[in-house]
């Protein structure tokens, strides 16, 4: 049989390959050499051909066939051998392939040999690929290695426990006795993977955390020794004493002090220490300062160390290197809500880097810009930030114009001021602005009566100069189709009279209607204020008339309807006409309805119309309740709304017997209000519109309102009620609100009861929770209750939340006995 190929020959064979059929070529040449190679007995050449064969898979072709071979490199008594069937097992096996289980006796055998090499090929071998069979088998050698004293086998097996306890956390308790001791050791790789396991068992486990926290102390003494010993050639890096073991250390303060004052006090004056004996000069010192600034922002620090944090990402703000600025940056939206003056403090810092060439550091600027608004600031923030819209790159307008008319809705000094910003936000931004700020500012400008004269002038002289911004034609045709009898008016503050005709006005909106570039919305706005304009002008009558049966005929088919109808009304209604287009009454919103867009009003509520219908039908179709999954399939991470077969009745495993090996279960504030329901249409149609109710079995009750669950920024709050038809039934609207600066996508709630009660789950309001508590999403839930025992109802909630994603879970059992009794 011919010598087989080596390795760099390989290499430089596919290398000269000069396209990628000829290495395919070469690849299937050589992998069907070595197949032939490995049906010999001759074992001669196993350990090259194993090498060319690893070589191939990083190419990404097909290397399986090689994976009992890398079994029999491993069995061999030779060190290279070893090394080249333990790199082609972590490579070519994983825990989804039985074959993997095959090596567990040659890694137990190999985990006591004597030489140290071999034992550390086995350990890195079963960090890689263990599976929880193998963890199982194998923790006990892991642990007696953890104990050895050399260093070189002691950080490897601190390492393999790291992947074993993340792989099967039940074993943490075997590994707790022997990490102990580990703080005690002088060796820096030993500390750096002793803090690195203890992290690990402390965010895994509650009681694991409390037990460690006995360890600040003892952490303290090393972060100190570390910035105060002399120079170390062997652990310094750019004058900096081992950064990588002060960063973990750091980050294990961090999880060791939240919440804990005693731990946070012990830990406050090293943090202070750390942060101004750092060298700021080099990146390293920078990584540490980073690591800082979150320690102390997630313990319970003084309000001095806090300053101290800000003002040291206000430093990284002036850095020169962009990587630095992107972090300060991102570091600060975090921790704005922590300590909101500190960052106040450097806010002419922040507005700077809106003019900065980067694109995500201009981002996180406009994102924290937007976090320091206030009402001392709104003007001078708001000039910077108007600026920032008219240069800024197209993808940030739509963000940029909705966040401003949240800020100015939130902040604005008087209704003048607040009407004049919105206004240069419609002529500034073009078509760029959402849907949803056409509906705010028409409804701003509809509840601010005294300055009527005043917007509806100022919209008539912005769309004179530009008819290609369709939501600022949409907003004046609403407005001069609602107060045209006031664009005459001479009675208005600070402005000249407007020298306009009735005439001037229909040809603009005429123009509207029939300008090709008009989009389709926006020619219904111009209509329908024509129509309007038929009880508030005297001499254009006719003309409307005129201009209505013209578009009877439309192919637009809403145009055509719509003229259609007005038409009729001339014709067979004329009598009614001025009672039906008189003016709108106000519409009555909620407190949050500036930031919620109307709460989901569609265009159609104000265009007129049967929006109401077809929301009533839509809710309808959306509201077809779904059994909820059984609460073992939703700890499994099921699918909403996904039934199981145990499910299809409504039960579910008992929700007590699943609480034992989930530790204590999470405290979930219970805040009582009784409050009146509000339906899903109420308030924003005329009195006498045909309002459906969105529950007609519930409309009229009493209600009350409950929060379910908070944390890190989530609200879910439970709006209760008692089925009148059905005395066992309790209907519950789930309402889920975001206050953090970041919205959370991908938002899954779930909820399950016990075997007694049957749960019925609507399909959500969607998936997205806007931030800074500008939106909600909604789903409703019911509880069936035979045997009016006392409600109980476990919570997952899941959801991605700034680039993480992020699992929570929590009971809910303080339900009032009026709900069920």
């Amino acid at each position: 049989m011919p010598t087989p190929k080596r390795l760099r020959d390989l290499i430089r064979e596919i290398r000269s390959a000069r396209t990628a059929a000829d290495e395919r070529s070469v690849v299937n040449k050589e992998c069907a050499a070595i197949r032939d190679s490995f049906r010999d007995q001759d074992n001669t050449y196993r350990c090259r051909n194993v090498a060319k064969l690893l070589y191939i898979h990083m190419l990404g072709y097909p290397a399986h066939f090689g994976q009992l071979e890398c079994l029999k490199l491993i069995a061999s008594p030779r060190f290279t051998d070893k090394r080249i069937g333990y790199l082609g097992a972590m490579l070519l096996l994983d825990e989804r392939q039985d074959v993997h289980l095959l090596i567990t006796n040659s890694l137990k055998n190999d985990l006591g040999h004597q030489t140290q090499y071999i034992q550390s090929l086995a350990l890195c071998t079963m960090g890689a690929i263990c599976s929880t069979e193998m963890s199982r088998d194998l923790a006990g050698e892991i642990e007696k290695m953890i104990k050895s004293s050399n260093a070189y086998i002691k950080k490897k097996a601190i390492i393999c426990a790291f992947n074993v306890i993340r792989k099967v956390p039940d074993l943490m308790e075997m590994f707790i006795p022997s990490t102990r001791s580990l703080l005690n050791e002088k060796n820096h790789g030993v500390l750096l993977t002793a803090v690195c396991l203890i992290t690990e068992m402390c965010e895994k486990s509650p009681d694991t955390l409390h037990h460690f926290r006995k360890l600040v102390p003892q952490l303290v003494r090393i972060l100190k020794n570390l910035i105060m010993a002399g120079y170390s050639p062997e652990h310094d890096v750019s004058g900096v004493s081992d950064p990588f073991l002060q960063v973990k250390i750091l980050h294990l303060l961090r999880i060791l002090g939240k919440n804990d004052n005693e731990a946070s006090e012990t830990m406050n004056d090293i943090l202070a220490q750390v942060a101004t004996n750092t060298d700021t000069s080099k990146n390293v010192g920078h990584a540490i300062l980073y690591e800082i600034v979150l320690t102390i922002m997630g313990i319970q620090s003084e309000a001095g160390l806090r300053v101290l944090a800000v003002n040291i990402l206000g430093r990284f703000l002036l850095n020169n290197d962009k990587n630095i600025r992107y972090v300060a940056l991102n570091t600060l939206l975090r921790v704005v809500q922590a300590d909101y003056n500190a960052v106040q403090r450097h806010r002419t810092t922040i507005v700077d880097c809106l003019k900065d060439p980067d694109v995500s550091i201009r981002r996180r600027a406009m994102e924290l810009s937007f976090a320091l608004i206030n009402s001392n600031n709104i003007r001078g923030m708001m000039k910077e930030l108007l600026h920032f819209l008219d240069v800024c790159d197209p993808e940030f307008k739509a963000d940029t114009c909705s966040n401003i008319v949240i800020a100015a809705a939130k902040h604005s000094p008087n209704k003048r001021w607040h009407i004049d910003t919105v206004f240069k936000l419609l002529t500034m931004a073009g078509n760029y602005i959402r849907s949803d700020v056409v509906t705010i500012t028409i409804q701003l400008i509809a509840e601010t009566a005294a300055l009527h004269a005043y917007s509806v002038q100022q919209l008539f002289k912005a769309v004179q100069t530009s008819y290609d911004q369709q939501p600022l034609v949409q907003v004046a045709s609403w407005c001069i189709g609602e107060y045209g009898d006031q664009i005459f008016s001479g009675n208005v503050e600070d402005e000249e009279p407007l020298q306009v005709t009735e005439d001037e006005v229909i040809d603009m909106l005429e123009k509207v209607v029939a300008g090709a570039n008009s989009a389709v919305a926006t020619k219904e706005y111009a209509i329908t204020a024509l129509m309007k304009l038929s009880t508030r002008f005297t001499h254009t009558v006719p003309r409307i008339r005129e201009i209505m049966a013209a578009y009877g005929c439309n192919t637009n088919m809403e145009l055509q309807q719509r003229s259609v109808e007005y038409v009729t009304l001339f014709n067979r209604y004329d009598h009614l006409r001025p009672a039906l287009l008189e003016h709108m009454p106000l519409i009555v919103t909620h407190h949050h309805t500036l930031e919620n867009g109307l709460d989901g009003m569609e265009e159609n509520d104000l265009l007129g119309g049967d929006a109401v219908s077809r929301t009533n039908q839509q809710n309808l179709q959306e509201s077809t309740p779904q059994q909820s999954g059984n609460i073992l399939d939703i700890l499994e991470n099921g699918q909403p709304n996904a039934p199981s077969e145990s499910s299809k009745i409504g039960g579910s495993a008992d929700l007590l017997d699943l609480l034992g090996d989930l530790g204590p279960p999470q405290p979930v504030p219970n805040n009582l209000v009784p409050v009146v329901p509000v339906g899903q249409l109420d308030g924003l149609l005329s009195p006498s519109a045909p309002v459906a109710p969105a529950n007609n079995q519930m409309n009229g009750s009493a209600g009350i309102q409950m929060t379910a669950f908070e944390k890190n920024g989530l609200s879910i709050k439970f709006m209760c009620e008692r089925d009148q038809t059905l005395p066992c039934s309790t209907h519950i609207n789930m309402a889920a609100t975001n206050t953090t600066p970041f919205p959370m996508t991908d938002f899954v709630f779930q909820a399950a009861v016990p075997k007694s009660f049957q749960l019925t789950l609507a399909s959500p309001s969607g998936n997205t929770i806007p931030p800074m508590g500008t939106g909600s999403l909604t789903q409703v839930i019911d509880v069936n209750n035979p045997q009016k025992q006392n409600i109980r109802m476990r919570l997952k909630i899941t959801y991605n939340h700034n680039g993480s994603t992020v699992n929570e879970m929590g009971e809910v059992n303080s339900f009032p006995p009026v709900l069920w009794q």
